[in-house]
């Protein structure tokens, strides 16, 4: 490459060996990211769930990749110096018997006996016949160890219900030296079952399958009926979802991660109806998560880039099985590099809060690489009105109102819900 004029920065490097030049480089870069840091702590008060509202002035775009590389470095750099502020430590734990109501995202989540919470990929069940919130995700300490299941009343102070699905009970197929991923439970008002789907998968990630269970309880134990591929197709992160109908989806990623498929199952949720539509071809999403409101149906989904962040992303829909259009990017709040990862976490859930239309949690799992058992939960107010941020595809306005998800350091749900 041919020399050019030198600008302070070469001109520095010149006279500093590569060691020094490291470290110059690496303290800047910290310095940097503890002033964003403390921008993020010190502009944001504590607040309670917001309702439906005006949506905000359209923000400057320019590459995200150039903007998030710094942060997601030191995020996946296990001795990074920032590593404290990415997993707080457990003296900023969540813990119920301080009764505050706060959620902290990305803090150490307790339960009533004083443990870290394991519902890593989860999603949440409401029972209606005990009144009860039901939240089931990936039980991990080395590996999976199973699929752990935790009972609340608010939605805050969670009670440990054990190993409702056990990988060492079950045959190889989800033994903990393989994968057992966002496991999903829904409630069959006809047969009466409790029903989980999951991802199942070796541990190359080439067995790309579900894998099915049934309770006759919401605490388990679940039994094990085996695995599929949905379709015929390799499936990877995937959901479900029970209409207002009683019908039910699977949404999984497919066609290694090219694109989402889509389709009903059958009456007893044990399997897949034939019918299947392929959505958002070519756009490699992952991590679906759907729900819906006033008779339409929204999905947040991240991109594919292993365990480090990135831009969620709102599709809508009339239909659920299509087709799905673009609404923009949800997240506000915070710095745009912190946007751009969807604050350092990837969609898992999106949980309606009753007798607030319009209102949600949007559940996210900030992973952490070198401890998967130590990952996070982002959970934050996800609201919906107000004007889209994008065009559809004709350039006009997207008809869709705008889902929001708003970063805050700390908050809590609304006093009137909370009792």
């Amino acid at each position: 490459m041919a020399d050019g004029p030198q600008t302070p920065a070469s001109r520095a490097s010149a006279t500093l060996s590569p060691g020094l030049w490291y470290r110059w480089s690496r303290v800047a870069m910290v310095g940097l990211l503890l002033m964003l840091q403390l921008y993020f702590v010190a502009s944001h008060r504590n607040v309670h769930v917001p309702q439906p509202s005006a949506s905000p002035p359209l923000r400057h775009k320019h590459s995200p990749q150039a903007a998030i590389k710094p942060l997601i470095d030191e995020f996946l750099d296990e001795n990074s110096p920032l590593r404290h502020l990415f997993f707080p430590d457990i003296k900023s734990a969540i813990h119920p018997a301080n009764g505050s109501h706060y959620y902290r995202p990305g803090h150490i989540w307790l339960d009533t006996q004083g443990n870290p919470i394991q519902a890593h990929g989860g999603g949440v069940l409401y029972d209606e016949t005990s009144h009860t919130y039901y939240w089931y995700g990936e039980y991990r300490q080395v590996g999976v160890i199973g699929v752990g299941c935790y009972s609340s009343k608010d939605l805050w102070t969670w009670q440990n219900q054990g190993i409702v699905l056990s990988a060492q009970q079950i045959n190889n197929e989800t033994h903990k030296s393989n994968m057992l991923e966002r496991p999903k439970v829904i409630y069959n008002d006809k047969t009466g079952k409790y029903v989980m789907w999951m991802h199942v998968d070796d541990v190359h990630y080439r067995k790309a399958a579900v894998g099915i269970a049934i309770s006759d309880r919401p605490t388990g134990p679940f039994q094990y009926l085996g695995s599929r591929r949905p379709h015929g197709f390799d499936s990877r992160d995937m959901t479900i979802f029970k209409d207002d109908n009683g019908v039910a989806y699977i949404i999984y990623s497919s066609k290694m991660n090219t694109e989402l498929h889509i389709g009903p199952l059958t009456e007893d949720y044990l399997d897949v109806q034939p019918n299947m539509r392929r959505i958002l071809v070519g756009q490699r999403r992952e991590a679906p998560a759907v729900f819906k409101y006033q008779g339409t149906y929204y999905m947040i989904t991240s991109a594919c880039t292993g365990w480090a962040p990135n831009e969620a992303k709102v599709d809508a829909a009339e239909s659920i099985m299509g087709p799905w259009e673009t609404t923009g990017d949800p997240c506000i709040g915070g710095k745009e590099m912190f946007r751009l990862t969807t604050f350092l976490s990837q969609s898992t859930f999106v949980l309606p809060l009753l007798g607030l239309p319009g209102s949600y949690i949007f559940m996210a799992d900030r992973w952490n690489p070198a401890e998967l058992n130590d990952s996070r939960y982002v959970w934050l107010p996800l609201a919906i009105g107000g004007r889209s941020l994008e065009s559809n595809s004709s350039g006009s306005q997207s008809p869709w109102p705008r889902v929001s998800i708003h970063w805050h350091k700390k908050w809590r749900l609304p006093l009137s819900w909370r009792l």
